[in-house]
């Protein structure tokens, strides 16, 4: 098969999404009754972004990337990892809390809230390993529950011991020796693009040699493929699954620290919320492959930035861009499967007109 030919399958199946997705979401707009129509919908969803909304989609493409490399983890190995919420709410909890406290001087105390960040999201993600590998538990409950637990938990510590004003409570702010300036591609008024959005692109980076240049990820995608085969193989199953649960979650930790030292310096209202379960999405999206989480990553922020025009320019709730993100991750597995399957079929056809015919050979014979 052909370069261009393959080319063309790969960006079949995300096209015939993109199509069913914006089918769907105009389908929702006609059906609410909305007095502005579809055209004024995707006129604004469309639109080119102003400055500070390019910034802030750069910024927000970095931590969701960052949560979809954290689930494709697991996913490569048929791991649902649906804790990287609970994981790096923890984590970045942990984190500020300690990067706050000034133990350590400057660029010394960024490398260790880094470091804090790995460890507890790892560490929280690897009792759901541990309860799989010891106690037969589903990861998927299992991260589930510890989702709910890290809520809780963050929750009570910031109450007890975080700094009360007004109505907020927060960890102790930043100290400026610790605060990592960022790049300013604009104007000031428009923000700046956070220096350790670099972070995204180290994991990713380093997610793909992992994948495809290293013994452990050879054994990661191949007990993701069929676990009986990686035992008959002579890998260890158990200490693989531990072993991705805390790179998992390892990765999660991370994924709300460019904002913190970019740009929020405390944890509290500040902090995000729900970077976890877009993370799931995008990578179900992107396919769990580092290049299409990208875009995947791109899509979602862009959206999600631009629809905080509608509630501005139209009666359209935000909340129909929901529904096209929703629809374009179900359109997408299914279009897959679907090119997949469309694929195979034209290559058995190939091979069964080169291949000769048994039975007129016996007959000639």
């Amino acid at each position: 098969m052909t370069f261009v030919r393959r080319a063309g399958f790969g960006l079949l199946a995300p096209v015939i999404a993109v199509v069913i997705a914006m089918l769907a979401t105009s389908i929702v707009i006609v059906a609410s009754g909305s007095d502005s129509g579809v055209g004024d919908f995707w006129r604004i969803i469309l639109a080119k972004p102003p400055n500070r909304i390019l910034v802030n989609i750069v910024n927000q493409t970095t931590m969701i990337y960052l949560a979809a490399v954290a689930a494709a983890v697991g996913f490569r190995m048929n791991l649902f990892n649906i804790g990287v919420e609970g994981q790096y709410l923890l984590a970045s909890y942990v984190a500020a809390t300690f990067a706050g406290a000034g133990l350590l001087p400057g660029p010394v105390n960024v490398v260790g809230g880094l470091v804090i960040a790995v460890v507890v999201g790892a560490a929280w993600a690897g009792i759901a390993g541990v309860l799989r590998v010891t106690r037969g538990v589903s990861e998927v409950i299992g991260t589930i529950m510890l989702n709910s637990i890290a809520g809780i938990l963050v929750g009570y510590l910031l109450d007890r011991y975080g700094i009360h004003g007004g109505n907020q409570v927060r960890t102790h702010t930043l100290s400026q020796g610790s605060q990592v300036p960022g790049w300013t591609p604009f104007t000031a008024a428009d923000g700046a693009v956070w220096a350790l959005d670099l972070l995204a692109v180290a994991v990713g980076i380093g997610f793909w040699v992992l994948l495809n240049r290293t013994r452990f990820g050879f054994d990661l995608r191949a007990t993701g493929m069929s676990q009986s085969a990686a035992v008959a193989s002579g890998i260890n199953v158990k200490r693989m699954v531990l072993v991705a649960m805390l790179l998992s979650g390892g990765v999660a930790g991370l994924i709300w620290m460019p904002a913190f030292y970019g740009s929020a310096y405390t944890y509290g209202t500040t902090f995000q919320a729900g970077l976890g379960f877009t993370g799931i999405a995008v990578a179900l999206l992107g396919r769990n492959q580092p290049v299409g989480m990208i875009f995947g990553a791109v899509l979602f922020a862009f959206l999600t930035a631009q629809s905080n025009s509608l509630t501005l320019q139209t009666d359209i709730s935000a909340s129909v861009v929901l529904i096209t993100q929703g629809v374009a991750v179900l359109a997408v597995v299914v279009a897959y499967e679907l090119v997949r399957r469309y694929r195979t079929r034209l290559e058995q056809r190939a091979v069964a007109q080169v291949s000769p015919d048994p039975t007129r050979e016996g007959v000639a014979a």
